[in-house]
């Protein structure tokens, strides 16, 4: 029988979906959290395993020797030793792109509220501050309008080219730095190079997966390049951003404002200065958190395991 053994399931599901499929594959156990120190306690039989967020390494994997199977429940797979799952045969699956609508829906929910400031007003009315006006409207911040401003992306996967979709369906002029040829693109997205991008963007989204090139993207050389009134936004991977840099910008006007869905570090230091910068929204990495994402996720990581255990693995990333 499968020894199936879900490490860190939690995030992904705290009890308002079900693993009951899982538990028709074989003997099943999930747990919501597990530290470094307990992986091989926890999962030294088991056959399978299901994973978000735990990383395993060669050791690890040599601690569970009936280990044939890692799945992920997540897109990204930097926490796995790939080559070393190769290496003795273990197959590693993830679920790619099941959070796209979700996650380009913070990026804009995160663009309007920084234009917007819906919060902040509805705060001032039940406060009471409109009934003691003394004009019909009253405004607390400068109120910027999407249309006729610049988009720019930098890299058009799943979620970049949905962020440029919305984006033109609100009058955006759309930029892109990305791979594609300008074959590839449509007719209303820009090809740009990195420079112009930054140059011209009135607001940059960052959509790109982390590599060791691309860390610190945005540094204190590339904001230099920004306009004083750009807004960057951020729902792909913290690592992109040097921190200290975008604090330094923002304090010093350099930028605009910045809103953020994902950090270096997670959870972040209470000593991060952009926790406490009035210029920077911060949400918990919830883009990908809606429940329609995650039951995609779950159905996905489910699917998968199926599959391998069928003899017909899919969505194999070693």
């Amino acid at each position: 029988m499968e020894r199936i053994v879900v490490l860190d399931g939690y995030v992904a599901n705290a009890g308002d979906l079900s693993w009951e499929p899982l538990e028709k594959l074989g003997s099943f156990t999930v747990y919501e959290r597990t530290t470094a120190d307990k992986v091989i306690e926890r999962a030294a039989d088991a056959t399978a395993i299901i994973i978000n967020k735990v990383t395993i390494t060669a050791d690890l994997m040599d601690g569970m020797p009936n280990l044939r199977y890692i799945g992920l429940l997540a897109t990204g797979f930097n926490n796995v030793d790939i080559e070393a799952a190769r290496q003795r045969g273990i197959t590693v699956t993830n679920v790619p792109a099941y959070s796209t609508d979700s996650v380009a829906q913070n990026i804009f929910a995160h663009l309007l509220n920084i234009t917007n400031r819906i919060a902040l007003h509805a705060d001032s009315v039940r406060r009471g501050e409109w009934t003691r006006c003394n004009d019909f409207s009253y405004r607390l911040i400068t109120i910027e309008q999407l249309a006729g401003l610049t988009m720019g992306i930098y890299a058009l996967g799943h979620i970049g080219m949905k962020v440029a979709e919305i984006a033109r369906a609100f009058g955006m002029e759309v930029i892109a730095y990305t791979s594609k040829s300008r074959e590839q693109l449509p007719d209303y997205i820009e090809k740009v190079d990195r420079d112009e991008l930054l140059r011209r963007s009135d607001v940059l989204s960052l959509n790109a997966p982390l590599t060791p090139d691309n860390r610190n993207f945005i540094n204190r050389d590339t904001l230099a390049l920004m306009k004083p009134s750009a807004i960057l936004l951020n729902a792909s991977r913290g690592p992109l951003i040097d921190e200290d840099a975008l604090n330094e910008a923002l304090n010093d006007r350099r930028i605009a404002y910045a809103g953020l869905d994902v950090l270096a570090k997670e959870p972040p230091r209470s000593d991060n200065p952009l926790l406490s910068n009035k210029y920077c929204d911060i949400t918990p990495h919830i883009a990908w958190q809606s429940t329609a994402a995650r039951r995609r996720l779950l159905e996905v990581t489910i699917g998968n395991l199926s599959h391998f255990l069928a003899g017909n693995p899919v969505n194999v990333v070693n």
